[in-house]
């Protein structure tokens, strides 16, 4: 079962069985994490997370290290994906779900998402034509969005 198609306590139920096979603790920190990314969907960097996390319970006590940790752990099982941007570090989002591209505006850092049916067919003809047999990509095309590029013109 894909991580968007499962409900939050199965995803705590399988984080609580990753932690364990990991032999690390169950934490209310670690909890959280696993919350913020499940109940906010979108794009987000590890310092956003421990932001949100400080913001809505500031009497828990969280090192931005955990975040950073628990991201890694996370991502390894699949619960979340990400996007890197070179020395900008990298954004989050919860579960890999429906296979999607992006778009990234060197702006205003926003994300699209997009799925387009031909660059997928033609990504498949040419690992064909090479002889590869691909199990997984990633593409980001990066620019400048529509908003940045109005507010220039204006």
């Amino acid at each position: 079962m894909e991580a968007n198609n499962m409900t939050y306590d199965e995803v705590l139920q399988n984080f609580k069985k990753l932690l364990k096979s990991n032999r690390l603790k169950y934490t209310k920190q670690r909890e959280l994490i696993v919350e913020i990314i499940y109940n906010n969907r979108g794009h987000f960097t590890p310092e956003d997370i421990y932001n949100l996390i400080k913001e809505r319970y500031p009497e828990v006590k969280l090192g931005i290290a955990t975040v950073y940790r628990t991201l890694t752990l996370l991502e390894d099982a699949n619960i979340v994906s990400s996007i890197s941007f070179g020395t900008q570090g990298k954004k989050y989002e919860f579960g890999l779900g429906e296979h999607h591209d992006h778009l990234v505006c060197l702006e205003c850092g926003g994300i699209e998402e997009f799925i387009d049916e031909i660059i997928e067919r033609q990504q498949e003809l040419i690992a064909k034509k090479h002889n590869f047999q691909m199990t997984n990509h990633i593409m980001k095309i990066i620019g400048v969005c529509n908003s940045c590029q109005a507010k220039k013109r204006e």
